[in-house]
Protein backbone atom coordinates (compact mmCIF):
# COMPACT_ATOMS: atom_id res chain seq x y z
CA UNK A 1 0.00 0.00 0.00
CA UNK A 2 3.24 1.95 0.65
CA UNK A 3 5.23 3.38 -1.94
CA UNK A 4 8.40 3.98 -0.78
CA UNK A 5 9.62 7.71 -1.78
CA UNK A 6 13.64 6.71 -0.74
CA UNK A 7 14.64 7.58 -4.54
CA UNK A 8 12.59 10.94 -4.81
CA UNK A 9 14.17 11.20 -1.14
CA UNK A 10 17.86 10.48 -2.52
CA UNK A 11 17.23 12.60 -5.35
CA UNK A 12 16.45 15.72 -3.70
CA UNK A 13 19.67 15.53 -1.59
CA UNK A 14 21.33 16.21 -5.11
CA UNK A 15 20.00 19.37 -6.11
CA UNK A 16 21.46 22.95 -4.06
CA UNK A 17 20.43 25.38 -5.96
CA UNK A 18 21.96 29.00 -5.39
CA UNK A 19 19.72 31.35 -3.72
CA UNK A 20 20.65 35.42 -3.83
CA UNK A 21 19.44 37.74 -1.78
CA UNK A 22 16.70 38.64 -2.97
CA UNK A 23 15.54 34.85 -3.23
CA UNK A 24 12.42 34.35 -0.97
CA UNK A 25 12.90 31.85 1.43
CA UNK A 26 9.97 29.00 1.45
CA UNK A 27 7.03 29.41 4.03
CA UNK A 28 6.43 26.20 5.47
CA UNK A 29 4.27 25.42 8.29
CA UNK A 30 3.34 23.17 10.79
CA UNK A 31 0.01 21.83 12.77
CA UNK A 32 0.11 20.16 16.48
CA UNK A 33 -2.70 18.51 18.07
CA UNK A 34 -1.52 19.35 21.22
CA UNK A 35 0.72 21.86 23.32
CA UNK A 36 4.17 21.89 22.58
CA UNK A 37 5.46 20.67 25.92
CA UNK A 38 9.27 19.39 27.02
CA UNK A 39 8.35 15.84 25.64
CA UNK A 40 6.01 13.68 23.75
CA UNK A 41 4.55 13.75 20.47
CA UNK A 42 4.66 17.68 19.19
CA UNK A 43 8.26 17.97 20.96
CA UNK A 44 9.49 15.42 18.41
CA UNK A 45 7.76 17.50 15.46
CA UNK A 46 9.08 20.58 16.35
CA UNK A 47 12.18 18.90 16.59
CA UNK A 48 11.86 17.93 12.68
CA UNK A 49 10.70 21.83 12.29
CA UNK A 50 13.69 23.17 13.57
CA UNK A 51 15.91 20.79 12.10
CA UNK A 52 14.97 22.17 8.70
CA UNK A 53 15.88 25.62 10.03
CA UNK A 54 18.77 24.70 10.75
CA UNK A 55 19.59 22.53 7.64
CA UNK A 56 18.18 25.33 5.16
CA UNK A 57 19.17 28.53 6.55
CA UNK A 58 17.82 31.50 4.31
CA UNK A 59 15.92 28.80 2.30
CA UNK A 60 12.99 28.23 4.98
CA UNK A 61 10.88 30.49 6.78
CA UNK A 62 8.90 28.45 9.20
CA UNK A 63 6.01 28.45 11.52
CA UNK A 64 4.17 26.56 13.85
CA UNK A 65 0.25 26.57 15.01
CA UNK A 66 0.22 24.52 18.87
CA UNK A 67 -2.82 22.80 20.44
CA UNK A 68 -5.41 22.40 17.53
CA UNK A 69 -8.33 19.88 17.89
CA UNK A 70 -9.01 17.62 15.18
CA UNK A 71 -11.94 18.16 12.98
CA UNK A 72 -13.66 21.70 12.35
CA UNK A 73 -10.44 23.49 14.10
CA UNK A 74 -7.82 21.70 12.04
CA UNK A 75 -9.53 22.76 9.12
CA UNK A 76 -10.04 26.18 9.82
CA UNK A 77 -5.88 26.43 10.94
CA UNK A 78 -4.83 24.70 7.82
CA UNK A 79 -6.89 27.01 5.32
CA UNK A 80 -5.78 30.06 6.88
CA UNK A 81 -2.10 28.86 6.58
CA UNK A 82 -2.65 28.26 2.65
CA UNK A 83 -4.15 31.84 2.75
CA UNK A 84 -0.78 33.19 4.40
CA UNK A 85 1.16 31.60 1.58
CA UNK A 86 2.54 28.93 3.11
CA UNK A 87 4.04 26.60 0.12
CA UNK A 88 4.03 23.57 2.27
CA UNK A 89 1.86 22.29 4.92
CA UNK A 90 2.97 19.66 7.54
CA UNK A 91 -0.54 17.92 9.50
CA UNK A 92 1.24 15.87 11.60
CA UNK A 93 -1.56 13.66 13.54
CA UNK A 94 -4.38 10.96 11.79
CA UNK A 95 -7.11 13.58 12.76
CA UNK A 96 -5.71 15.69 10.12
CA UNK A 97 -5.87 13.86 7.27
CA UNK A 98 -9.55 14.55 6.15
CA UNK A 99 -9.10 18.44 6.32
CA UNK A 100 -5.86 18.53 4.92
CA UNK A 101 -7.45 16.20 2.09
CA UNK A 102 -10.17 19.02 2.16
CA UNK A 103 -8.35 22.08 2.17
CA UNK A 104 -5.81 20.67 -0.46
CA UNK A 105 -8.07 20.66 -3.11
CA UNK A 106 -8.86 24.54 -2.29
CA UNK A 107 -5.36 25.19 -2.58
CA UNK A 108 -3.89 23.18 -5.62
CA UNK A 109 -0.46 24.99 -5.72
CA UNK A 110 0.52 23.95 -2.27
CA UNK A 111 1.99 20.92 -1.06
CA UNK A 112 0.69 19.20 1.72
CA UNK A 113 2.34 16.31 3.77
CA UNK A 114 -0.42 14.12 5.75
CA UNK A 115 1.91 12.96 8.65
CA UNK A 116 0.52 9.32 10.23
CA UNK A 117 -2.62 10.54 7.30
CA UNK A 118 -2.84 6.92 4.28
CA UNK A 119 -4.78 9.38 1.93
CA UNK A 120 -2.90 11.02 -0.78
CA UNK A 121 -3.28 13.92 -3.86
CA UNK A 122 -1.80 15.39 -6.25
CA UNK A 123 -0.50 17.88 -3.83
CA UNK A 124 -0.83 15.55 -0.51
CA UNK A 125 1.74 13.38 0.17
CA UNK A 126 1.51 10.89 3.25
CA UNK A 127 4.31 9.97 5.93
CA UNK A 128 3.98 7.66 9.06
CA UNK A 129 6.66 5.61 10.71
CA UNK A 130 7.08 2.19 11.92
CA UNK A 131 6.19 2.98 15.64
CA UNK A 132 6.07 -0.50 16.25
CA UNK A 133 9.34 -1.63 15.86
CA UNK A 134 10.17 0.70 18.48
CA UNK A 135 7.63 -0.85 20.56
CA UNK A 136 9.01 -4.40 20.16
CA UNK A 137 12.27 -3.44 20.97
CA UNK A 138 11.33 -1.45 24.09
CA UNK A 139 8.70 -4.73 24.72
CA UNK A 140 12.22 -6.71 25.12
CA UNK A 141 13.43 -4.92 27.78
CA UNK A 142 10.40 -4.82 29.61
CA UNK A 143 9.97 -8.13 29.76
CA UNK A 144 13.48 -9.25 31.22
CA UNK A 145 12.76 -6.27 33.67
CA UNK A 146 8.86 -7.34 34.43
CA UNK A 147 6.04 -10.03 33.82
CA UNK A 148 2.76 -7.52 33.90
CA UNK A 149 2.52 -4.75 32.14
CA UNK A 150 -0.19 -1.85 31.52
CA UNK A 151 -0.75 0.18 28.35
CA UNK A 152 -2.57 3.88 28.08
CA UNK A 153 -3.55 4.34 24.69
CA UNK A 154 -5.71 7.11 22.86
CA UNK A 155 -7.65 5.44 20.47
CA UNK A 156 -8.01 1.61 19.11
CA UNK A 157 -6.66 2.76 15.97
CA UNK A 158 -4.57 0.49 14.06
CA UNK A 159 -1.39 2.42 14.50
CA UNK A 160 -2.09 2.02 18.01
CA UNK A 161 -2.76 -1.76 18.04
CA UNK A 162 0.38 -2.34 15.95
CA UNK A 163 2.49 -1.11 19.10
CA UNK A 164 0.41 -2.73 21.90
CA UNK A 165 0.84 -6.28 19.67
CA UNK A 166 4.50 -5.74 19.20
CA UNK A 167 5.38 -4.81 22.87
CA UNK A 168 3.61 -7.55 24.17
CA UNK A 169 5.51 -10.20 21.32
CA UNK A 170 8.56 -8.07 22.55
CA UNK A 171 7.77 -9.27 26.07
CA UNK A 172 7.10 -12.53 25.85
CA UNK A 173 9.63 -13.14 23.38
CA UNK A 174 11.78 -13.23 26.72
CA UNK A 175 8.94 -13.87 29.20
CA UNK A 176 6.41 -16.45 28.08
CA UNK A 177 4.12 -15.56 31.18
CA UNK A 178 4.28 -11.79 30.36
CA UNK A 179 0.53 -10.06 29.68
CA UNK A 180 -0.65 -6.68 29.30
CA UNK A 181 -3.89 -4.76 30.10
CA UNK A 182 -4.66 -1.65 28.02
CA UNK A 183 -6.87 1.39 28.89
CA UNK A 184 -8.32 3.39 25.81
CA UNK A 185 -9.05 7.11 26.78
CA UNK A 186 -10.58 8.43 23.44
CA UNK A 187 -8.49 11.24 23.21
CA UNK A 188 -4.76 12.36 22.71
CA UNK A 189 -3.85 14.40 25.11
CA UNK A 190 -5.18 15.13 28.78
CA UNK A 191 -2.63 14.94 31.09
CA UNK A 192 -4.89 14.53 34.03
CA UNK A 193 -6.76 11.22 32.62
CA UNK A 194 -3.55 9.57 31.09
CA UNK A 195 -2.27 9.72 35.04
CA UNK A 196 -5.88 8.39 36.26
CA UNK A 197 -5.44 5.48 33.57
CA UNK A 198 -1.52 4.62 34.96
CA UNK A 199 -2.73 4.47 38.49
CA UNK A 200 -5.84 2.50 37.95
CA UNK A 201 -3.42 -0.27 35.65
CA UNK A 202 -0.49 0.10 38.95
CA UNK A 203 -3.30 -0.66 41.04
CA UNK A 204 -4.47 -4.22 38.78
CA UNK A 205 -1.13 -4.79 38.95
CA UNK A 206 0.97 -3.32 36.13
CA UNK A 207 4.97 -3.35 36.89
CA UNK A 208 6.04 -1.53 34.10
CA UNK A 209 3.38 0.86 31.74
CA UNK A 210 3.63 1.96 28.21
CA UNK A 211 1.46 4.82 26.55
CA UNK A 212 0.47 6.05 23.50
CA UNK A 213 -0.76 9.64 23.93
CA UNK A 214 0.58 12.78 23.93
CA UNK A 215 1.84 14.09 27.25
CA UNK A 216 4.54 12.20 30.03
CA UNK A 217 2.31 11.79 32.35
CA UNK A 218 2.30 7.69 32.67
CA UNK A 219 6.03 8.50 33.19
CA UNK A 220 5.20 10.85 36.20
CA UNK A 221 3.44 8.67 37.90
CA UNK A 222 5.72 5.25 37.58
CA UNK A 223 8.10 7.48 39.38
CA UNK A 224 6.05 8.40 41.90
CA UNK A 225 4.94 4.72 42.37
CA UNK A 226 8.49 3.37 41.65
CA UNK A 227 7.19 1.32 39.06
CA UNK A 228 8.75 0.89 35.81
CA UNK A 229 7.61 2.65 32.34
CA UNK A 230 9.10 2.92 28.44
CA UNK A 231 8.90 6.43 27.58
CA UNK A 232 7.16 7.13 24.59
CA UNK A 233 7.97 9.78 21.31
CA UNK A 234 10.72 11.44 23.44
CA UNK A 235 13.21 11.06 26.15
CA UNK A 236 11.66 11.44 29.24
CA UNK A 237 14.23 10.82 32.00
CA UNK A 238 14.21 14.27 32.98
CA UNK A 239 10.89 13.77 34.41
CA UNK A 240 11.51 9.91 35.37
CA UNK A 241 14.90 9.15 35.97
CA UNK A 242 14.21 6.05 38.03
CA UNK A 243 10.98 4.82 36.43
CA UNK A 244 11.77 4.87 32.76
CA UNK A 245 13.28 1.64 31.01
CA UNK A 246 13.89 2.67 27.80
CA UNK A 247 12.27 5.60 25.47
CA UNK A 248 11.05 5.01 21.94
CA UNK A 249 11.90 8.05 19.70
CA UNK A 250 10.34 9.38 16.76
CA UNK A 251 13.30 10.53 14.37
CA UNK A 252 11.46 13.52 11.91
CA UNK A 253 14.27 15.83 10.96
CA UNK A 254 15.79 14.05 8.53
CA UNK A 255 12.53 13.69 6.49
CA UNK A 256 10.87 16.72 6.99
CA UNK A 257 14.08 18.79 5.76
CA UNK A 258 14.40 16.45 2.65
CA UNK A 259 10.72 17.39 1.98
CA UNK A 260 10.98 20.81 1.97
CA UNK A 261 14.39 20.95 0.02
CA UNK A 262 12.20 19.20 -2.28
CA UNK A 263 9.33 21.56 -2.37
CA UNK A 264 13.06 24.44 -2.41
CA UNK A 265 14.33 22.95 -5.53
CA UNK A 266 10.77 22.15 -7.51
CA UNK A 267 11.17 18.45 -6.64
CA UNK A 268 8.53 17.58 -4.85
CA UNK A 269 6.20 14.92 -5.46
CA UNK A 270 3.12 13.02 -3.61
CA UNK A 271 3.71 9.98 -2.31
CA UNK A 272 3.63 7.34 0.45
CA UNK A 273 6.72 6.79 2.78
CA UNK A 274 6.09 4.21 5.81
CA UNK A 275 9.78 4.41 7.31
CA UNK A 276 11.35 2.68 10.55
CA UNK A 277 14.44 1.37 12.65
CA UNK A 278 16.17 1.32 8.91
CA UNK A 279 15.06 4.60 7.73
CA UNK A 280 16.50 6.22 10.76
CA UNK A 281 12.95 7.39 11.45
CA UNK A 282 12.24 5.19 15.32
CA UNK A 283 14.63 4.11 17.67
CA UNK A 284 15.04 2.74 20.96
CA UNK A 285 17.33 5.24 23.38
CA UNK A 286 17.84 6.64 26.75
CA UNK A 287 18.67 3.15 28.76
CA UNK A 288 17.60 3.95 32.69
CA UNK A 289 19.86 3.40 35.11
CA UNK A 290 17.98 0.20 36.44
CA UNK A 291 18.27 -1.62 32.98
CA UNK A 292 21.72 -4.09 32.99
CA UNK A 293 23.94 -4.24 30.54
CA UNK A 294 23.42 -6.92 29.85
CA UNK A 295 19.31 -6.13 28.69
CA UNK A 296 20.66 -2.78 26.72
CA UNK A 297 22.92 -4.86 24.50
CA UNK A 298 20.35 -7.18 23.57
CA UNK A 299 17.78 -4.44 22.78
CA UNK A 300 20.13 -2.37 20.67
CA UNK A 301 21.03 -6.09 18.95
CA UNK A 302 17.68 -6.29 18.13
CA UNK A 303 17.43 -2.93 16.99
CA UNK A 304 20.30 -3.68 14.71
CA UNK A 305 18.73 -6.63 13.26
CA UNK A 306 15.42 -4.73 12.29
CA UNK A 307 17.77 -1.90 10.50
CA UNK A 308 19.23 -5.11 8.70
CA UNK A 309 16.51 -6.58 7.77
CA UNK A 310 17.07 -10.08 9.93
CA UNK A 311 14.39 -9.11 12.37
CA UNK A 312 10.76 -8.69 11.11
CA UNK A 313 8.26 -7.69 14.27
CA UNK A 314 5.02 -9.33 12.87
CA UNK A 315 6.27 -12.58 11.54
CA UNK A 316 6.14 -16.00 12.76
CA UNK A 317 8.92 -18.87 13.73
CA UNK A 318 8.04 -22.48 13.70
CA UNK A 319 4.90 -21.99 15.53
CA UNK A 320 2.16 -19.92 14.43
CA UNK A 321 1.26 -16.34 16.17
CA UNK A 322 -2.65 -16.26 18.11
CA UNK A 323 -4.51 -13.70 18.81
CA UNK A 324 -5.42 -13.55 22.10
CA UNK A 325 -8.93 -15.69 21.70
CA UNK A 326 -7.08 -18.59 20.16
CA UNK A 327 -6.85 -17.75 16.49
CA UNK A 328 -4.22 -18.32 14.15
CA UNK A 329 -3.25 -15.09 12.41
CA UNK A 330 -0.03 -15.34 11.23
CA UNK A 331 0.70 -18.87 10.29
CA UNK A 332 4.23 -20.64 10.99
CA UNK A 333 6.92 -19.40 9.25
CA UNK A 334 5.32 -16.76 7.62
CA UNK A 335 4.74 -12.89 8.44
CA UNK A 336 2.60 -10.46 7.72
CA UNK A 337 2.31 -8.15 5.13
CA UNK A 338 2.01 -4.26 5.22
CA UNK A 339 -1.56 -4.07 4.01
CA UNK A 340 -2.43 -6.47 7.09
CA UNK A 341 -0.61 -4.81 9.26
CA UNK A 342 -2.32 -1.44 8.54
CA UNK A 343 -5.41 -3.05 9.15
CA UNK A 344 -4.79 -4.49 12.06
CA UNK A 345 -8.03 -5.12 14.30
CA UNK A 346 -6.91 -8.28 16.65
CA UNK A 347 -4.94 -8.71 20.00
CA UNK A 348 -2.22 -10.82 19.91
CA UNK A 349 -1.82 -13.57 22.88
CA UNK A 350 -0.86 -12.25 26.12
CA UNK A 351 -2.96 -8.96 25.61
CA UNK A 352 -6.00 -9.06 28.57
CA UNK A 353 -9.27 -7.85 27.32
CA UNK A 354 -10.85 -7.08 23.83
CA UNK A 355 -10.34 -4.84 21.62
CA UNK A 356 -13.07 -2.17 21.38
CA UNK A 357 -15.15 -1.74 18.42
Amino acid sequence: MYKNLAAALAAACFFSPVFSQTTAPVKAAFVYVAPLTDAGWVRQHDQGRQAVEKALPGQVQTTYVENVAEGPDAERVIRDLARQGHQIIFTPSFGYMEPTLKVAREFPNVKFESVTGYKTADNVAAANARYYEGRYLAGVAAGRMATQAGYVAGFPIPEVVQGINAFTLGMRSVNPQASLRVVFLGEWFNPAREREAAMTLMNQGAEVLAFHTGSNAVMVAAQEKGKLAVAYHSDMRKVAPDAQVVAVTHQWGDYYTRRVKAAIDGTWKSGQVWGGVREGMIRVEGFGSKVPVAVREEVLQRQSDIGLGRLTVFAAGRQPVRDNEGKEVIPAGQRLSDPDILGMNWFVEGVVGKLPR
